[in-house]
């Protein structure tokens, strides 16, 4: 017979915070894999940019086959600037940071859409940037809150 105040050690009294998940859900791994692939698209676009800018006869395309006929200078230069920022905003989701998380998504909007109107100069590699900008967005807008939320 026990005692009525007694507490029993197999039972688990313990609760979390009000509002608060008790534990991250699998979806943090793709909040860090995003994350992680927002530095890696950064780093790229940057070398793209600076590819752009160093020798604009890599390219196939002349300007005027571009969508939009801008020099390749200007080009590299806006993918170096983007590539410099989605690396930052990488890092700030890493970390956590709500404001990157915004930065973030709109970074990686905006390098879906420079890559859509860059496609006929890198059609498979555009192609491909712009379906991780997609997965990134995603995995943000949707699951970014339990990284801030986790101990990791």
């Amino acid at each position: 017979m026990t005692d009525v105040g007694s507490s029993r050690p197999d039972v688990d009294t313990t609760r979390p915070a009000y509002g608060r998940d008790p534990a991250p859900t699998a979806w943090t791994g793709w909040v860090v894999f995003g994350s992680f692939m927002l530095i890696m698209v950064g780093s790229f676009q940057a070398i793209e940019g600076l590819v752009a800018i160093f020798d604009e006869g890599f390219y196939g395309v002349t300007e005027a086959g571009l969508v939009v006929n801008v020099d390749y200078t200007v080009w590299g230069w806006t993918h170096l600037l983007l590539g410099v920022l989605l690396v930052a905003s990488g890092v700030g989701v890493l970390a956590g940071n709500t404001a990157a998380r915004t930065v973030a998504v709109v970074l990686a909007g905006l390098s879906a859409l420079v890559n859509l109107v860059f496609i006929t100069a890198y059609p498979v590699w555009s192609v491909l940037i712009i379906t991780i900008d997609v997965l990134v967005i995603y995995a943000i807008v949707v699951h970014g809150r339990e990284l801030r939320d986790s101990s990791l």
